[in-house]
């Protein structure tokens, strides 16, 4: 990308796990950088003194367009989002009308856009080509989510779609691992407490993309992906939960284990106990129902030739070494 010193970039979700390594890494290329974040996010690791604030209310249309009033960025990724909800609306309010909310503002005030990248999952794509042996899921795939959370960014994709003149481009990201994720850092938590757990006895396979990989992806999309364009990412490679939990093992120490593999209803057993729970409490559980979908899905491959042939994609960490790289990170932080 040319003169970076001379370009600005908003990414939004600035202080959430993918996003706060976005805004590291837009630092290290030289571009004049802005996070965008809500009043009470946190800062901890957006500590960089040349990091500019902005904050964004994606709820108030109106309040955003002001809020955006005066800037114009060259380059945006738009990564703010959740993944995990106590209410099911708040995935639509935030997922699908944050974006539409967020791309209407900068249509009106932002006129030197010159990409904007909308990081979605392949969560979108739902459990399709389920019958085994697996086959990758390719991006002309008819999408058929069957969680929220990848319905509501489906919906938002559409609406990218939607526009003829927005210089838009996706980024269907498979399981997103690193340091300071906390999903993932459960499972490594079971395995140190010499517990894995795996759920339903049909083969699964699973795909990952280490976080520096994702924010590559991301940078490469904004400098060569085509307006329209959709992109799946992940290392390339197929594993299995026991090839995940067996790494994760190693990096601990190679502790004892007991396995225990769960059949499809005694899980949804539990999700539906946790969901109860959560809205008793006023909490966000992580065992809910669109975890269950999640889990319960047997075919996570999706063809990444696009993002390599097009972007020039080449990640640079599979499972063994990005494990390696996440655990130390959690016992350096006293996370484990």
């Amino acid at each position: 990308m040319s003169s970076p010193q001379t370009l600005s970039i908003l990414i939004t979700g600035a202080s959430g796990f993918i996003g706060s390594f976005m805004v590291e890494e837009a630092l290290k290329k030289g571009f004049e950088t802005w996070a965008g974040i809500r009043r009470n996010s946190s800062k901890k690791y957006l500590t960089n003194k040349d990091i500019h604030f902005i904050e964004l209310d994606f709820d108030n249309p109106e309040k955003l367009q002001k809020q955006l009033l005066g800037h114009s960025f060259d380059y945006i990724i738009h990564a703010a989002g959740v993944t995990k909800a106590q209410k099911t609306n708040d995935f639509f309010r935030v997922n699908t009308q944050g974006t539409i909310n967020l791309v209407n503002a900068l249509r009106r005030v932002n006129t030197s856009l010159k990409r904007f990248v909308f990081i979605s999952s392949l969560s979108v794509c739902g459990p399709i080509k389920e019958e085994y042996p697996y086959k990758d899921i390719l991006i002309e795939d008819k999408p058929q989510p069957n969680t929220k959370y990848g319905q509501s960014k489906l919906l938002a994709e559409k609406f990218l779609d939607s526009l003829e003149d927005f210089p838009a481009v996706t980024l269907r990201l498979t399981g997103v691992y690193g340091p300071r994720e906390k999903d993932y850092f459960l499972m490594a938590k079971s395995i140190k407490n010499h517990v894995d757990f795996a759920l339903g006895f049909k083969p699964q396979d699973l795909t990952f993309v280490y976080v520096m990989d994702a924010v590559e992806a991301s940078f490469l999309a904004l400098e060569k992906g085509t307006s329209g364009s959709k992109y799946f990412i992940s290392d390339g490679k197929i594993y299995s939960s026991r090839s995940f939990s067996d790494l994760i093992s190693h990096q601990l120490g190679d502790k004892w284990m007991i396995r225990i593999k769960s059949p499809l209803w005694a899980f949804r057993c539990i999700t539906v106990f946790s969901d109860i729970f959560g809205r008793i409490t006023k909490s966000i559980s992580t065992l809910n129902k669109d975890k269950y979908n999640i889990l319960k899905q047997r075919n996570w491959r999706c063809d990444i030739s696009s993002a390599v042939n097009e972007l020039g994609y080449a990640p640079q960490y599979d499972l063994s070494l990005g494990v390696k790289l996440t655990i130390e990170w959690y016992l350096k932080n006293n996370w484990l």
